[in-house]
């Protein structure tokens, strides 16, 4: 555990707390250091069924990367270095993530703090929340697996212009050009209400198609050897048979982990 990174386990949900409120959670290199071995801890953990991340504290997702870092720090190649893999492990591990991602974002997400979003599988925000790629107004390039994540998300013409102009919009544009899914004035009780309705379905069927929508994403247009047997296998799986029998009987059905 980091002092500004916090991760619990309870009723399925693992949440990853960013917790550094005096630097509006801006992100130093021990933080990117720790942050996939968290998400890594949350998706070995078999209590676990999703992941919110979101700050500990209203009013801030994540500012980004720490700044003054980079004053002090990134004239040094062999720190560039290290902070370049980091940030990529960060963005790495929660985009491919087994198990589904939820941001939950209240006030900022910029740069780096906005690839965190853009990372995870489904983004929700509080009104007040504000999106920005910051890169150009620091002279830096924003890394090619974050810009596709973007590119997928909004399509090439949004993506320019948020990274050319490296502007800020507020959380209606956000949800207009499809950067967020859902905006709710009681962030919590959106994400609380959209973790019960994934908590109520099959963990199986949610791991099998997050394989799926990688391998689409990877460039995989059509059925293969490897997806046809994804489709059989789940026909032996305990959790359809339990899906046909709640039906069935019509109950609600009692999916394991």
């Amino acid at each position: 555990m980091h002092d500004n990174l916090r991760l619990t386990i309870a009723d399925g949900i693992a949440r990853l707390h960013i917790d550094r409120p005096d630097k509006r959670n801006a992100m130093d290199q021990a933080m990117w250091e720790a942050f996939p071995q968290l998400v890594d801890r949350a998706m070995v953990d078999p209590a676990t069924r999703l992941l919110i991340v979101g700050s500990a504290h209203p009013g801030a997702f994540c500012a980004g990367a720490d700044i003054s870092e980079f004053a002090r720090s990134s004239s040094d190649p062999a720190w560039r270095n290290r902070n370049q893999a980091a940030i990529r492990a960060t963005q790495i591990t929660l985009a491919r993530a087994p198990k589904p991602t939820i941001a939950m974002i209240d006030g900022d997400a910029v740069g780096g703090g906005c690839g965190i979003a853009l990372a995870c599988d489904m983004r929700i925000a509080s009104p007040r929340a504000r999106m920005g790629i910051t890169p150009a107004k620091l002279g830096l390039v924003y890394p090619l697996h974050d810009t596709r994540l973007l590119i997928d998300l909004v399509g090439t013409a949004q993506a320019r212009r948020l990274l050319f102009s490296a502007m800020l919009i507020d959380a209606d544009e956000a949800l207009r050009i499809g950067l967020v899914q859902q905006l709710a004035v009681d962030l919590e009780a959106a994400v609380m209400a959209l973790a019960g309705q994934m908590l109520a379905v099959s963990s199986a069927s949610q791991r099998a198609t997050k394989v799926i929508v990688q391998r689409i994403i990877e460039g995989t247009h059509d059925d293969d050897a490897v997806s046809a047997a994804g489709f059989d296998a789940a026909f032996t799986g305990t959790d359809f048979h339990e899906g046909v029998a709640a039906f069935l009987e019509k109950r609600t059905a009692r999916f394991g982990q």
